[in-house]
């Protein structure tokens, strides 16, 4: 590399990638790329996620440096008071038949970035571009850029007459985005039977093609997926799902004449976006079914919308979910809330009233109330107004300090997720070991899963080479503003 040469910035997002596989696959020597980027960068263990920890939430507070209070994309599951309906990005075919996979699949092709990602923040892409700087999205989930694209349906949907061919979206300078829209035109990991491209040797192949072809931009953000599956059946010390994931990285080194010169020529970031915590080998035991504990109320029902008589509606996401009341005046949270508390298995239960998130527990008594700004400060300088039961969310209070423990950044992370969208409704998260189920909800009994606020759910790793600056605090929510730093250095 000429000594007048920028470095390109390139992120690969691995879904689930948890620090405890990782350190197994190196030090049992199946993990050979992933050693050599540690031992040649800085790791950082514990990089705090959003919340709820799925995939959407996270990748939107990544793009946009903020939580779901400013970028407004809720999670995986969530009801829109304004559309009065509920909007799955993808939890279940079941869910998503039942709902009506036309509008399920437009909420996750079109709207999901388009219309939900909230317009008043500017995602990475965006920013890059108004800097006059151009940027590339490989099967990430969250792309919103400046640049206007055609999603082109595979043509299995065309054998539905509510499917156009053609769909626009707006994305980054370069866009990958499975088999509906990639730059390389290679025919190759894109098939049905392929997830339509939506796979990590797809990504792979794609970001290789612009390694190969001198195309890389300033920016490039990488999504492989397939960990997440591995994890979810077999749980969260999977070491050989590390190992694939290995095996595709060492593909991406050896694009370049010797892996030293990788390092030369880029800054890698390779990291995380999830934990999974341990779900029970028993049924009965590791699943929450809320239909069961709400039995009492009207629950809406997928197929049918919401209905006149209906007085809640479930919103699932894995080992989180929100709970929504129709009529708050006839129904208030607080009663639900007393009806969930019984249940052992939920960690925690809470809603925003008056200036104040209210929290409870299963297992603790008291309640907990906090708002933003206050005399009680955390380790990522945010102030806080607290009263009642602190150890509801484990959090250690000393000196006006604030400190946590089995929840990384829970009353930032806690409070957005209060206040992510419209609607009255509760947030609960599930105790490692269980898991919520709705209508046709995924369950992953005896492997794991993710979604709620503990820490085996909210902490991941994320390797760093070819720089020595850091982010501000080791959270997913201030990487935006390092990378733009790291990327506007490169000139």
């Amino acid at each position: 590399m000429k000594n007048d040469q920028k470095k390109h910035v390139i992120m690969l997002v691995i879904d689930s990638l948890m620090n405890a596989p990782l350190q197994q696959a190196v030090n049992h020597g199946h993990a050979p790329a992933l050693k050599f980027f540690i031992e040649h960068g800085k790791l950082y263990p514990a990089v705090v996620s959003s919340f709820p920890t799925m995939s959407v939430n996270i990748d939107s507070t990544l793009l946009t440096g903020t939580y779901g209070d400013i970028h407004r994309l809720p999670g995986l599951v969530w009801f829109s008071k304004e559309e009065n309906r509920l909007i799955n990005y993808g939890s279940h075919v079941r869910e998503l038949l039942k709902l009506g996979l036309t509008r399920s699949v437009k909420d996750i092709l079109i709207h999901l970035n388009n219309d939900h990602l909230g317009k008043n923040v500017k995602t990475i892409h965006e920013e890059l571009a108004h800097l006059g700087k151009q940027s590339a999205s490989i099967n990430t989930l969250m792309y919103r850029g400046n640049d206007q694209y055609q999603l082109k349906l595979p043509k299995l949907f065309t054998l539905f007459k509510s499917f156009n061919i053609n769909w626009p979206t707006n994305g980054p300078s370069l866009f990958t985005y499975g088999a509906l829209s990639q730059f390389s035109q290679l025919k190759r990991n894109n098939h049905f039977w392929q997830k339509y491209g939506f796979n990590d040797a797809f990504s792979v192949q794609e970001l290789n093609y612009l390694i190969h072809n001198d195309l890389l931009p300033e920016f490039t953000i990488v999504y492989l997926p397939n960990l997440d599956k591995d994890v979810h059946k077999n749980g969260p010390l999977y070491i050989k799902g590390v190992n694939k994931v290995d095996r595709q990285l060492q593909k991406i080194l050896n694009t370049y004449p010797s892996w030293k010169e990788a390092l030369t020529e880029n800054i890698w970031i390779i990291m995380g976006d999830s934990g999974q915590a341990p779900i029970h080998a028993v049924r009965k035991k590791a699943l929450i079914d809320l239909r069961r504990l709400l039995h009492s109320y009207r629950i809406m029902k997928l197929k049918d919308g919401v209905k006149k008589e209906d007085e809640i509606v479930l919103g699932v996401n894995e080992r989180m979910a929100f709970i929504y009341s129709l009529n708050p005046s006839q129904l208030p949270l607080q009663k639900i809330a007393k009806v969930l508390q019984k249940d052992k298995r939920i960690d925690m239960i809470a809603w925003k009233e008056t200036d104040f998130v209210h929290v409870i527990s299963s297992v603790k008594a008291g309640r907990l109330n906090f708002k933003p700004e206050g005399k009680y400060k955390d380790q990522y300088e945010q102030s806080w107004s607290i009263t009642g039961e602190a150890s509801i969310l484990d959090l250690l209070i000393r000196n006006n300090e604030v400190k946590y423990n089995r929840y990384p950044d829970a009353l930032a992370r806690l409070y957005s997720a209060v206040i992510s969208h419209e609607g009255s409704y509760l947030v609960l998260s599930a105790k490692p070991g269980f898991e919520f189920i709705g209508e046709g909800s995924p369950t992953h009994v005896g492997g794991a899963s993710h979604g709620g606020l503990h820490k085996q759910d909210s902490l991941v790793p994320m390797i760093v080479t070819g720089t020595h600056s850091s982010p501000k605090y080791s959270r997913i929510v201030d990487l935006k503003a390092w990378l733009l730093t790291l990327i506007n250095e490169q000139v």
